[in-house]
């Protein structure tokens, strides 16, 4: 059963999630945070399955993205931060609120792993388990080579043109990811040329913020990430160095597949990869 909801967040405003409820014995919750401009219902075949296995799912849309933008993105104040503190946040109250009891697993996709260290460390410290997938820094020169051969492009001259011009980054007509909004472009412009992302341009409290995350944590990439390098990865997972860890990466000859890549390892066509590589990493 999937179920439409708005969460309201301290922030002022609410963002839209849909709660995916188990028919079995329940054996946890698992929340999905998206990777920017990646909308909550391409997880769903991803969470569907999840719900075979006995787990309850959340996913939602960051505000300003997908299904939580009220009116014209122009108009939404938020920034990644933000993202973390009110809406990722206000997610991990409602599963507690709804699901009391239950055990809390995390599944960051990209920017969604971000989330986890730019929360305040009461919240992270709630769930029990932790998968980032193709998680890693946005430092441009470290991006893998697909995306480094263009992406300075999008941060030397898409953003700064269009985003103060159009008070928003037009990633339709562009045809580079989605409509976003103002500050988490130039947010995120600022990180990724910055040699230790958001962590070195945020300075120190930051770098507490993601080492006070205690909670065990698997870390899944793919051999053929044409965006995530190893290095970008690991440098990511570095920060976290509070939080026990584990990292398996996956090639798509594993899974039967000619390719894996940033985007798509939540569609059905990959259950194979589902089963042989998170099942066993769920608790419960």
């Amino acid at each position: 059963m999937k179920e439409k909801i708005d969460i309201a967040t301290a922030g002022g405003h609410s963002i839209v999630a849909h709660v995916f409820a188990t028919q079995k014995t329940a054996r946890g919750v698992c929340i999905i945070a998206p990777a920017t401009g990646v909308g909550q219902y391409l997880y769903d075949d991803f969470a569907l399955w999840l719900t075979k296995q006995g787990y309850h799912v959340i996913t939602f849309d960051y505000n300003g993205m997908g299904l939580s933008v009220d009116g014209h993105v122009k108009h939404c104040r938020s920034d990644k931060l933000g993202w973390a503190k009110y809406d990722c946040s206000a997610v991990i109250d409602y599963a507690q609120q709804h699901f009391p009891q239950q055990k809390l697993i995390w599944f960051g996709h990209s920017v969604g792993g971000h989330m986890l260290g730019m929360m305040e460390n009461s919240y992270t410290n709630r769930l029990d388990k932790i998968i980032t997938v193709a998680s890693g820094t946005g430092t441009w020169w470290y991006n893998s080579a697909p995306t480094k051969r263009i992406v300075w492009l999008v941060w030397y001259f898409l953003v700064p043109l269009t985003v103060p011009l159009l008070g928003y980054f037009p990633g339709k007509k562009l045809k580079v990811m989605c409509d976003l909004p103002k500050d988490v472009m130039l947010q995120w412009r600022r990180w990724c040329l910055n040699e230790d992302y958001a962590v070195g341009h945020e300075g120190d409290w930051l770098r507490e913020r993601f080492a006070g995350v205690k909670t065990p944590m698997t870390i899944l990439s793919f051999s053929d990430d044409e965006m995530m390098s190893p290095k970008s990865i690991s440098d990511l997972h570095k920060f976290f160095s509070g939080a026990p860890q584990s990292a398996v990466t996956v090639h798509p000859h594993d899974v039967n597949q000619k390719a894996i890549r940033h985007i798509g390892w939540h569609r059905e066509r990959y259950r194979e990869l589902w089963d042989k590589f998170i099942l066993s990493e769920l608790p419960g």
